[in-house]
């Protein structure tokens, strides 16, 4: 069963319109990730120039007798953002019998096909999908009487999410899953931009073709009527704030119709439609200790690229 969870976020053209009229023009990165959005994001993360998935997968792989020893038995997984859950196939093979899986994404159709793919290897797993924004309220199942709930956020989604949304996210994260509740996060660590800015603007192109789907998506949903192919994805390293930021940058000076309004751009004008930011494992501690969790464990990979933590419930 497929439960959506609206919460009382804006919608699709609400955040378009308000972040177009802004003087930086921005889209919220969640918007990214329709179905083809999220199709090419599970390309992304395979190219060889996108470590944070292997680095990621691997730490995972490596950790995981650890991890599941912190969790104990008949857990209920929570995943925020789940995408199509393929490192949570690496902590359901370790942990001892899961009581159910939740996976919680914005894209309904997206998320039906990655959980009927999970159904198929895992027959007698419970696994109850949510269609919700997990930066609002999300409303989980019942919870079941045996074991403790175990939010999972790999990916270093995080860095997408400003302080601010970070401690609002775990906030939430920490009602919702309730007492005795641990959490399990991906973190992506600062490192050289000579890394980092080809991880986000890779030489085949998807990166580039994942942005500009934005575009595409605005042009069939909103009777808009953006020109793609004059605007060009550019990733920029921000070292002021630690962060990733990827752009859609205008080509000529243009106009574009909206949902009946008109929106001008410069030549060289920029929509500003994702943040990746980096951090220090001590930083991201101190901020999401501020919510209700305290950090039990960390595991980084042997080139101090990647982060997994485990924090609980206090």
């Amino acid at each position: 069963m497929l439960e959506t969870a609206n919460g009382s976020q804006n919608t699709f053209e609400d955040d378009v319109i308000d972040g177009l009229s802004q003087v930086q023009k921005t889209i919220p990165c969640r918007w990214l990730y329709d179905e083809r959005g999220s199709e090419l994001f599970e390309e992304i993360t395979v190219l060889p120039e996108y470590y944070p998935t292997r680095t990621e997968t691997g730490i995972l792989s490596q950790y995981a007798v650890e991890i599941a020893d912190h969790v104990g038995p008949h857990a209920t997984v929570v995943e925020y953002g789940a995408g199509a859950s393929v490192k949570t196939r690496i902590l359901i093979d370790a942990l001892e019998e899961v009581s159910t899986y939740i996976p919680v994404d914005i894209s309904a159709e997206f998320l039906q096909t990655s959980a009927a793919s999970l159904q198929k290897d895992y027959p007698n797993l419970d696994i109850e999908p949510v269609v919700a924004d997990f930066l609002s309220t999300v409303d989980l199942p019942e919870k079941s009487a045996e074991g403790a709930r175990v939010g999972f956020f790999p990916g270093s989604t995080i860095g997408n999410l400003e302080s601010s949304e970070i401690t609002g996210f775990m906030q939430r994260a920490r009602e919702d899953l309730g007492a005795g509740a641990q959490f399990v996060l991906g973190a992506d660590l600062k490192k050289d931009p000579n890394i980092l800015i080809p991880a986000y603007d890779d030489s085949a192109g998807i990166t580039s073709e994942f942005n500009l789907n934005l575009l595409r998506r605005i042009n069939g949903e909103l009777d808009a009527n953006f020109d793609v192919a004059s605007f060009n994805h550019e990733a920029r390293w921000n070292d002021h704030d630690a962060r990733i930021e990827m752009h859609l940058v205008s080509e000529r000076d243009q106009s574009v119709e909206i949902s009946g309004k008109t929106f001008d751009f410069r030549q060289g004008e920029t929509v500003h439609t994702e943040n990746s930011r980096k951090f220090e494992i001590d930083v991201l501690k101190k901020l999401i200790g501020q919510c209700g969790w305290q950090m039990a464990d960390s595991w980084v990979d042997e080139d101090s690229l990647f982060s997994v933590l485990l924090f609980k419930a206090i």
